[in-house]
């Protein structure tokens, strides 16, 4: 069976895989859980080396890869280099922390023993990726597993296959040991039986809620450890005392950024009333500078969604929105581009949204967000709280003690303050409720991709 890439920029099919068969995926996996010892075996150092090639590789690609970027979902090419940049930057962070990730851990002296606790490699992580930051979000799980003994298998969305293939093309150019990394791609069936093959050891999947509540029932049937990064209605509070054209220029950007296909771009927008109609006023100014159309074109600032069922099911959230109290803001025609039964979609913002509303309540994952009042930092943390999600949550304000305050009041993974949107690859990158469970990025995602052995020695003459 072919699994068919159609590109959003202009409904052709742009890349085409054949979908992995039974044997294929048997070969794979008896080649990854061939290649784990030998790997493992290599000193963290010489795995340092090899992966540090592979990001010499990786950035000798950037400019192509990016292109690929565009045609597979439609970052406009005037950001699609920053993903690459991006992935270099966490890449080589996990790579330079390994060392000291990895150390043994020792509990302190005790006469007659020698004891320490040493983090072992799981053996073969199977990494499922999604399509909207198919670099970055790979990367996150591909190379710290690497570096920490693991092999790996990555599946990657049927979207950006190509995806999948440079992280191939890289690792084999770098010197990577044959079977330590392999990419197969699956469909969705065939997903499952990997997950539930005993060769696999642990997952890290990407993407919504109801493929992450699919891929734990599977695991679940084996003892194996699942991380799980599921999107988000992201919230901010501009405070009273926020920059408010610093918050504008963020905020619109933390929203609208990748057409708002982003699980930590910013959906949920609470603001002081005091600072509400100047917020707002400048929101709805600097959306109508975007120029949506052609992502190959330099000029465009905001492409086309993945796909034009994400688009039209898109405007039946804001339909819905509006109809349960919301203000559009934003005339479609004013985005020529925009047009129902394609992936073409106007940004929109939504004032006074109400809290029952389809944009506070659920994830939107388009360039669309919603605005509502508030008159004290109390009923700020009450609203950002009021969510099934919990990724990230954002403050604009001039008081650190007090964002701090308040940010130890919000159920969130991360919390900014004036800015949004980053990982931090130094800072752990984690959710809560529906946004998910486990950690990637910073010394702690070390700790899911191991497992702790202890050893206790005790010395006798």
């Amino acid at each position: 069976m072919m699994i068919k890439t159609i590109s959003p920029v202009d409904g052709r099919v742009y890349v085409e895989r054949t979908a992995a068969t039974p044997s294929h995926i048997e070969f794979t996996l008896e080649r990854a859980r061939a290649a784990q010892p030998l790997w493992r075996a290599l000193p963290v150092a010489e795995r340092a080396v090899i992966l540090e090639r592979f990001c010499g590789a990786f950035e000798a690609r950037g400019a192509e890869s990016a292109q690929e970027l565009s045609w597979q979902m439609g970052r406009p090419i005037r950001y699609a280099p920053s993903e690459i940049r991006g992935t270099l930057e966490r890449a080589r962070y996990m790579i330079g922390v390994a060392a000291s990730a990895l150390a043994d851990v020792d509990p302190g002296p005790k006469p007659g023993f020698n004891r320490f606790i040493r983090r072992e490699p799981l053996g073969v992580v199977l990494t499922v990726a999604a399509w909207n930051y198919p670099y970055l979000i790979a990367v996150n799980s591909v190379v710290p597993a690497l570096m920490a003994g693991n092999a790996v298998v990555l599946k990657h969305s049927a979207q950006t296959p190509l995806c999948a293939d440079r992280f191939a093309e890289c690792f084999n150019t770098a010197g990577l040991p044959d079977g330590v990394f392999q990419v197969l791609h699956l469909e969705h069936s065939a997903t499952e039986r990997v997950i539930r093959d005993p060769r696999i050891d642990f997952v890290a999947f990407t993407g919504s809620v109801a493929g992450g509540h699919a891929v734990q029932r599977v695991a679940a049937e084996r003892f194996i450890g699942v991380g799980l990064e599921l999107g988000g209605c992201d919230p901010v509070y501009v405070r009273h005392d926020a920059n408010v054209e610093h918050a504008i220029e963020n905020i619109v950007d933390g929203a609208y950024f990748n057409s708002g296909q982003s699980c930590c771009g910013l959906q949920r927008i609470y603001v002081h009333e005091s600072v509400y109609e100047r917020f707002a006023k400048g929101c709805i100014e600097l959306i109508r500078k975007y120029t949506l159309g052609d992502p190959l074109d330099p000029e465009t600032s905001l492409g086309p969604l993945v796909r034009t069922a994400a688009a039209d099911g898109i405007r039946a959230q804001v339909h819905a929105s509006v109809a349960a109290g919301a203000r559009r803001m934003i005339d479609e025609r004013e985005f020529p581009k925009s047009a129902v039964g394609t992936p073409y979609l106007a940004p929109q913002l939504l004032l006074d949204a109400p809290p029952n509303c389809a944009v506070m309540r659920e994830e939107v994952f388009g360039p669309v967000a919603g605005i509502a009042k508030v008159y004290s930092d109390e009923e700020a943390v009450e609203r950002m709280n009021d969510s099934a999600f919990g990724l990230t949550a954002a403050i604009w304000s001039a008081d650190e003690e007090a964002a701090l305050a308040i940010g130890d009041q919000v159920h969130t993974g991360t919390w900014f303050m004036n800015r949004c949107d980053y990982l931090d690859p130094a800072l752990a990158w984690v959710g809560v409720k529906d946004s998910g469970r486990g950690c990637t990025l910073s010394v702690v995602g070390y700790e899911h991709l191991t497992r702790p052995k202890s050893f206790h020695l005790r010395v006798t003459t």
